[in-house]
Order: structure tokens, then sequence, then C-alpha cells
């Protein structure tokens, strides 16, 4: 059993996540959960990772300068919290973060964000790869409508739960939020 408390790691909460031309999404309560965890993180004096997507895209929300690109007021990194920024879905892609973590003896990670089949995903399979022990918190993470490669118009909830699926056992625990703040 591990006692360290793992690292909460905060995936994309940027101000471009919360506009309606993102789409239809699931978990409308994802980031008041997200907010209870970081919450409870702060009051531990526990590690807290935020990590902002930096678009290589001109236009892109994310783009530099753009607005959409800031962290969401509630959930903005305090002085102190590491920030990591990446312009590819995995966090762990040209960003230092495994060093990071490795020099500050951190095996633990819980991870939170968006999208859940895109950075969430991604940065989940790469922290099991490497041997964090990884757990994803299911109703602090959300997805987008999307159409599939067969063209079938998949619903957010689709989407979110077979992300979940697939990093399930193989690449992390899925949990969710209740089943953290109690322990």
């Amino acid at each position: 059993m591990h006692t360290e408390i793992p690292a909460l790691m905060i995936i994309d909460m940027q101000k471009g996540m919360a506009d309606a031309s993102a789409g239809p999404r699931n978990n409308p309560d994802a980031e008041g959960n997200i907010a209870a965890l970081l919450d409870a993180w702060r009051r531990a004096d526990a590690r807290v990772v935020h990590v902002r997507h930096i678009s290589r895209t001109p236009g892109s929300p994310f783009w530099p300068g753009q607005p959409g690109v800031e962290f969401q007021e509630r959930l903005a990194p305090l002085p102190g919290e590491h920030v990591v920024e990446k312009n590819v879905p995995d966090a762990f892609i040209h960003s230092g973060l495994e060093r990071w973590l490795h020099a500050r003896g951190i095996t633990q990670l819980v991870i939170v964000g968006v999208s859940t089949n895109n950075s969430v995903e991604a940065t989940a399979r790469t922290a099991g790869n490497l041997g964090f022990h990884t757990q994803v918190v299911s109703d602090a993470t959300f997805a987008f409508d999307k159409v599939d490669y067969s063209g079938t118009k998949r619903s957010a909830d689709e989407v979110h739960a077979m992300s979940l699926a697939n990093l399930e056992g193989e690449y992390a625990v899925i949990t969710d939020t209740q089943r953290l703040l109690s322990i």
C-alpha cells in the first residue's frame, strides 16, 4: 500500500475549454469536482501540477495571448504550484514533467481535467507506462461529442466512457471525487 499523497495533476482547465464553442460535453459538474479536489490537496499541502495547453496553430483559442489560453480563475495555480506547458496532448512530451516528478520522489498521480479522450488519456497512458501509480477521476474529467472513424456521431458520455475503459487496469485506476475525498 502506498502512503504518500499522490500529486494532483489538473490538465488543460483553461478558459477556452469553458467556451460553448468547444461543443457539447458531459460531466457539467467536473469543474466543481476539480475545485473540491484542488482545495483538499491544498489543505493537505500536497503537490499540485497544473498543465496548460499552448497551441501551435495560429487562431486557436489556446494560441499564446488569446483569452482561452488562460487558466480558469477558480482552478488557477497558486505560487509554488508547478505549471507545465505543453503543445501536444501528452503532458510528458517535451515538458520535463517526468524529471520534475522523479526529483521530488513522486510516484503516484491523480489526473483530472480535459478532455478525457485526448490530453487526459494520452497523459495517463504515458504515466502508467512510466511506472507511476495513476488514478483518473471519472467525474472530474470530461469529453466532447465526437464523430468516430466510421462516421457515427458519439455523445460526450460515450466518448468519455470509452476513454476510461481504454485506461482502466492497464494504465490507471478509475476512481471518483467522493472516493478520493473520503480517504
